[in-house]
């Protein structure tokens, strides 16, 4: 790749935006998981099972929570942020 082409990692299809355990970043981008890419497509996975998407970001939050807990026990992880970040950004609109 050249120095003035644009980086397409995180659109590259066939790179799945997961997370990096114990870190809880993206493997494609860095960005804290569920990075933007990953909650759009976490949305359209779920698009017809909202209470299935809800279900899933609770245990990924359960996970994550007592990862990065242990990674810091000192400073762990603040519940109102890890909230927002897990299941914040997927409830309907008109309830935020």
């Amino acid at each position: 790749m050249s120095r003035t082409a644009p980086d397409n990692r995180a659109t590259t299809p066939g790179r799945p935006h997961l997370p990096l355990r114990p870190l809880w970043l993206c493997r494609v981008c860095a960005a804290p998981w569920p990075c933007p890419v990953a909650r759009l497509t976490l949305r359209q996975e779920y698009a017809h099972d909202r209470v299935g998407l809800s279900v899933y970001l609770c245990a990924v939050l359960h996970e994550a929570a007592a990862d990065l807990y242990r990674l810091n026990p000192h400073d762990g992880p603040d519940p109102a942020a890890l909230f927002t970040r897990f299941l914040g950004w997927a409830r309907p609109r008109h309830l935020r």
